[in-house]
């Protein structure tokens, strides 16, 4: 079967405003498949962000492939781009910032729907069920960012990750801004969500204590380039790369 997100020698390339070029990205290629937990890690700087950033197209692609769901998306726009939108959700690292302050959790997820055909109707009792789905009362609908905890706004940003049934969310950091006990809460749900409709996870984490119990595989990156890959609990347990091995020592 075809992977749900193909990521084929992507480069990124960025220009001071001296003029100077900064690779961001270079050479990076992996794959994740449907059901998958696949995490990315690596120091600040690392490349890990902009990976995602790449991805999901919020920035362009200087070289490489990306393909999503079979399809080529690394020049997407238009109508194209927001079709593989309905494959493809961004969970982010500050919840609370995600959402318009001027609007209540609800308007931010039933939005999402209305902008996919849905009629205002079908939105609203859509989002209602989402945000049961995702742990919340009713009544969150009508709350606005500030009025929830960051765990809730979280459970609220996943629920309109959500809510257009993707086969990939792309999670940067979701987790990090979160306490520990919220934070297992969190990777609970998304565990139970990932049964529910068969979703893949890209996990953009920095946390590698975290990544060895959700994820299935990781990918450690070092100066825009992936320098190691495998199965999380090998990769951790027993690094191959003196960088790898540095990484996982100042932390575990």
């Amino acid at each position: 079967m075809a992977p749900v997100l193909q990521v084929e020698h992507l480069k990124k390339i960025f220009f001071s405003d001296a003029g100077e070029e900064l690779t961001a990205v270079n050479d990076v290629s992996f794959a994740v498949h449907a059901g998958e937990k696949v995490a990315i890690i690596g120091e600040s700087g690392s490349g890990k962000t902009t990976v995602a950033r790449l991805v999901t197209r919020l920035s362009d692609v200087t070289e490489g492939r990306i393909v999503l769901m079979g399809k080529d998306i690394t020049r997407a726009s238009g109508r194209k781009l927001r079709g593989a939108y309905a494959n493809m959700q961004m969970v982010f690292q500050s919840p609370a910032e995600s959402f318009d302050p001027r609007c209540t959790l609800g308007d931010g997820i039933a939005e999402c729907l209305r902008n996919f055909g849905r009629s205002r109707k079908e939105a609203e009792q859509e989002t209602l069920r989402l945000l049961r789905v995702c742990g919340l009362a009713a009544d969150f609908a009508g709350r606005y960012p500030h009025e929830a905890s960051g765990g809730q706004c979280q459970r609220a940003a996943i629920a309109r990750a959500i809510a257009l049934k993707p086969k990939l969310l792309i999670l940067d950091e979701a987790t990090s801004a979160l306490d520990v006990t919220v934070q297992a809460e969190i990777l609970a749900l998304l565990t139970q969500l990932q049964r529910e409709f068969s979703l893949a996870y890209l996990f953009i984490c920095h946390d590698i204590a975290l990544v060895q119990d959700f994820c299935d595989r990781v990918l450690v990156m070092h100066e825009g380039r992936v320098v190691e890959e495998g199965a999380s609990e090998e990769v951790i347990r027993r690094p191959k790369q003196a960088y790898t091995k540095r990484l996982i020592d100042s932390v575990l």
